[in-house]
């Protein structure tokens, strides 16, 4: 599915929206955020916390690169557990 497609689910609000971000983006927002954390664990909460994120800020926000919009969520989460686990 393209990425203009799963952007119009997510304006629709429906819930296909995340599955069809997770088919196509989930193992790059995985290994993202595995990456940076070691932990699979946490770092497939970072993912799932970056789905709920793209959900609230969709709309009003559309982004160009749904790729590049979740790349960046997915590491900023990442990196706020990793220097929560560091404190």
């Amino acid at each position: 599915m393209e990425d203009s497609q799963i952007i119009t689910l997510y304006i629709r609000r429906d819930e296909t929206a995340i599955v069809e971000t997770d088919r196509k983006y989930g193992p790059f927002c995985r290994r993202l955020a595995e990456n940076i954390l070691a932990v699979r664990e946490d770092a497939e909460e970072c993912v799932s916390d970056t789905y709920h994120a793209a959900w609230n800020a969709i709309p009003p926000e559309e982004p160009r690169s749904l790729r590049a919009f979740l790349g960046r969520i997915v590491r900023n989460l990442s990196i706020s557990r990793w220097r929560a686990g560091r404190a």
